[in-house]
């Protein structure tokens, strides 16, 4: 019988919480103490984004399947204020502009959702360079604090991921932010019976419920789907 070897317990390494990460852990906690979060979970078809963007890319562009769903977010917004908002001082602000937030990971395991500004004045081309700059600079350290706290809705993308909905936290003071998971693909019945694979992703909106009531959320969800469903350009 081989025997085991006991050996003396290795003390865990320490990882102070200091720097920017002392920050997001004290944005998080102020966020999950100060607000009333809830989310709501939805899945929508890919088939019309997909083959817009393959239009697309036939035509030379560099619009993404990313770039494409963000503009319907902008459009949705537009559809509904309520969720293109923020709450201080006890007074809902429903914004004209959507100054869309992005969630950047940056190295270090560190993440800043600096805003793109007035967004629903983009195409998809203008889009696409706006969305590539604004991570860039995010990358280089080079946001400034207007952009890091200008953003009115905030989306936080792990479609490259296995994650199919996940719980996206508030950053206060907007009352909504939106959480793209990653893309399961099923087989299921065609028109003539024929087996086909459709592609489907996962959304999940959290919003602060002081702002905003469940069934209004769940209208702005179900009319994103929707939108991304029947793209039209």
């Amino acid at each position: 019988m081989t025997r085991l070897e006991i050996l003396p317990e290795r003390a865990p390494e320490r990882v102070p919480l200091k720097g920017m990460r002392k920050m997001i852990a004290a944005k998080m906690h102020e966020s999950l103490q100060t607000t009333a979060q809830l989310t709501h979970h939805s899945e929508c078809r890919l088939d019309a984004l997909k083959t817009r963007r393959a239009e697309l890319k036939a035509e030379g562009s560099a619009v993404s399947v990313q770039d494409l769903l963000l503009l319907k977010v902008i459009e949705t917004l537009k559809a509904h204020p309520g969720l293109n908002a923020t709450l201080e001082d006890e007074v809902i602000h429903q914004h004209a502009a959507v100054h869309l937030g992005l969630a950047i990971p940056l190295p270090g395991d560190l993440l800043v959702a600096p805003a793109l500004f007035d967004a629903e004045q983009l195409d998809g081309e203008s889009l696409c360079l706006a969305r590539k700059a604004l991570v860039d600079k995010a990358l280089a350290g080079k946001l400034s604090v207007k952009e890091l706290t200008g953003a009115t809705f905030t989306v936080s993308n792990l479609g490259l991921s296995r994650v199919h909905h996940f719980t996206p936290i508030l950053n206060p003071p907007q009352v909504a932010i939106l959480g793209v998971g990653g893309i399961q693909r099923r087989l299921e019945l065609g028109p003539s019976g024929e087996l086909v694979e459709v592609e489907w992703m996962g959304l999940s909106l959290t919003f602060d419920h002081r702002a905003v009531n469940g069934s209004p959320a769940a209208e702005f969800l179900d009319d994103l789907c929707r939108r991304i469903e029947e793209y039209a350009a």
